[in-house]
């Protein structure tokens, strides 16, 4: 390892920066998640409503940190802003969050959809019980979670070799799977859309009720429940837009990040928005509703792309999904492990992730992420995962755009060469969307976003003990 002298290298333009924003978000989720929301909701107009809800928040939230990130232009994203705007007890919970689950979570259900699309083509992948290499303490694993996990590593040992070549891997498979989406959506349109299957949809399309695993209407949804349903159908739309402020945590690799992370922020957001609506649109225009709620595994685009392509379809959206999965989980490597990096210069974080390799990059972070993420692979649970890092993931961004009116009155004299976007109106109106949903998914779905919870508060202690350890070293 090189000494902590070395520094980071900002070689990152604005398309590199855009293609990380946009490359982080889109992963597995929207070829999964409408199979879940559609279960939730019912019909047509709402499948598309939780889309725009949540594409309403992302860019809000998107806008909104173009404000902090000209503020603070330095590594760590997130975790500094919470660290300015409250105190280091914030920062270090976000990290620790991060650390435990949001990211590290986020990369194995990533990794994992990867190898579960690989069984397309690799019988041997396949998540069921003939597959099974071995059980340990209760646990299966299964051949498609080891590959999971091999994957990780890769990606891991590619990026241990400079930014370079994390950027490269990045923009390249970001092209590739934004021009792959955009082909499905037009083939879809032209090929596949048929006047009766839409119209038959949009029949009843605000009449919300739930759907069972068939597809199968089981009941009408009506008063506070109406809440319950969006909260519970956004648990997937939001895991599918988010990683989004991934940028904001390699800052200090940006060139000219004062205008590259905001310009990133917005241009990657509005581009991933605009996909997801015009994805889900043309799902409705070639699939029955009840075809996309019981769709099989959930996997609806490998239905649509039946659909419009035939039996190949099958394979074409395997492909798709291999692509979009291995550039997500590159881009959320890279990012991550400067968080941790940033954590251990203030004393919070093992001290050896503080440390820049000959290349420049945080490379015992990057291994201890890919560590914990290699762990989270042999839950094997995909929708267990995106319940817990879906509600701490919105509470934190919640407390980190409420930070934008801390810091205005705390720091009203520091430069601020962008501003947040409808300030205060739209700030205000994500906090308020973002707690109702929190509170709601606690109701909903208290299992795992009581997990969520749990993980964020054993960090308290955690923080005391790394000050009172890092005030013993310094005496």
């Amino acid at each position: 390892m090189a000494e902590s002298t070395q520094e980071f290298k900002p070689s990152l333009g604005l398309l590199d920066a855009t293609m990380i924003v946009a490359g982080s978000m889109i992963g597995s989720g929207i070829f999964i998640v409408s199979a879940d929301i559609t279960r939730n909701v019912g019909s047509a107009g709402w499948l598309i409503a939780v889309w725009l809800i949540t594409g309403f928040m992302t860019l809000t939230a998107a806008l909104s940190y173009g404000e902090l990130s000209a503020m603070f232009p330095k590594a760590g994203g997130q975790y500094v802003y919470l660290k300015e705007a409250y105190n280091p007890l914030a920062g270090f919970l976000y990290g620790w969050s991060f650390f435990a689950v949001i990211q590290t979570a986020t990369i194995a259900a990533v990794g994992v959809a990867f190898s579960k699309f690989a069984g397309y083509f690799i019988p041997a992948l396949e998540l069921n019980d003939n597959n099974i290499l071995f059980q340990i303490l209760g646990l299966k694993i299964y051949t498609a979670q080891i590959v999971s996990i091999l994957l990780i590593v890769l990606l891991t040992w590619i990026n241990t070799g400079g930014i370079k070549s994390g950027k490269i891997i990045q923009t390249i498979f970001t092209v590739v799977k934004l021009l792959s989406l955009f082909g499905l959506i037009i083939f879809g349109f032209l090929l596949a859309a048929k006047t009766e299957i839409w119209n038959a949809n949009w029949q009843d399309a605000w009449g919300m009720k739930t759907r069972n695993a068939d597809g199968s209407i089981l009941g009408g949804v009506a008063g506070s429940a109406v809440l319950g349903a969006i909260a519970a159908s956004m648990v997937g739309s939001i895991f599918s837009s988010d990683a989004w402020n991934n940028v904001t945590f390699i800052a200090g690799e940006v060139k000219n990040p004062k205008r590259n992370i905001g310009l990133s922020l917005f241009f990657g957001t509005l581009i991933v928005t605009l996909i997801y609506v015009a994805a889900n649109i043309m799902y409705i225009s070639v699939l029955p509703l009840s075809d996309i709620a019981s769709a099989p595994q959930d996997r609806v685009a490998v239905s649509a792309s039946k659909a419009i392509f035939g039996n190949i379809g099958t394979y074409v959206i395997a492909i798709m999904i291999m692509i979009s999965t291995f550039g997500c989980n590159n881009g959320l490597i890279l990012a991550g492990a400067r968080v941790y990096y940033t954590m251990a210069k203030d004393g919070l974080f093992f001290k050896k992730t503080g440390t820049l390799n000959k290349n420049n990059v945080p490379e015992f972070a990057l291994w201890i992420q890919c560590l914990v993420a290699s762990i989270l692979c042999l839950s094997g649970k995909y929708g267990d995962l995106l319940d817990m890092i879906s509600f701490v993931v919105v509470l934190f961004y919640a407390l980190t755009i409420a930070g934008i009116f801390i810091l205005r009155k705390k720091m009203p004299n520091v430069e601020r060469p962008y501003k947040a976007f409808g300030y205060p109106i739209l700030p205000a109106i994500y906090i308020v969307m973002a707690i109702a949903f929190c509170v709601l998914l606690i109701f909903y779905k208290p299992t795992y976003a009581g997990w969520g919870l749990a993980i964020v508060l054993a960090g308290i202690p955690i923080y005391y003990i790394a000050v009172t350890n890092n005030k013993n070293v310094t005496n």
